[in-house]
């Protein structure tokens, strides 16, 4: 997947250097107040396709609580979307609270995935 949130990242990159994330930084956080699904309660992983794969088996190692917690959001997102208007004020995602929970396990599954295809393909000779 050549573009997304599960292709590659140069927040690591950007984040080893203070000079580069001086000057990202604003414009990481207009972004995401411009993109507006903090207002709605969502946290930036909730928004990851569910359709695909790789996600679906990390949704599956999500712990009970972080479950229970994601299926709330979705549920009270789409009642603010019904009425056409977003949640109210203190009730949307903080900065400091919208935290990747599902990007380690999709890295997970992603890892185990690529070590699968490597072991698939070895060939083992007798001799």
């Amino acid at each position: 997947m050549p573009f997304g949130p599960l292709s590659v990242s140069l927040a690591p990159y950007v984040q080893s250097s203070k000079t580069l994330l001086k000057w990202v930084q604003p414009l990481a956080n207009w972004y995401a107040n411009a993109s507006r699904y903090r207002q709605y309660g969502f946290k930036y992983d909730d928004l990851l396709v569910e359709e695909n794969p790789t996600v679906q088996r990390a949704l599956g190692r999500l712990t009970p609580r972080e479950t229970y917690d994601r299926a709330y959001r979705l549920k009270r997102a789409s009642h603010a979307s019904v009425l056409h208007a977003p949640l109210a004020k203190d009730q949307w995602t903080k900065p400091e609270e919208d935290v990747r929970y599902l990007a380690p396990h999709v890295n997970n599954v992603a890892a185990e995935d690529a070590e699968r295809a490597k072991w698939d393909n070895v060939i083992v000779k007798k001799h």
